[in-house]
């Protein structure tokens, strides 16, 4: 199954993977993380934490984020 990137709609952002906020991916507040190949962008260090710990969790296609 092809990997979707998590970019929004907006050029210089993509989505956090974990909470589904927009992140500037040109200064990720929380960080990056690598995960078989690909970039992630996290809004804190919270989620990038968590997603490191199961990421198949939030990137499967029916996470729809966690409740803020």
């Amino acid at each position: 199954m092809p990997r979707i990137p998590f970019f929004s709609k907006h050029p210089d952002t993509a989505t956090d993977p974990v909470c589904k906020m927009d992140v500037d991916t040109s200064n990720p507040n929380g960080g990056t993380h690598e995960h078989e190949g690909e970039t992630y962008y996290f809004c804190g260090a919270g989620c990038r934490v968590a997603f490191s710990k199961e990421p198949e969790k939030y990137l499967d296609p029916n996470f729809e984020g966690m409740p803020m």
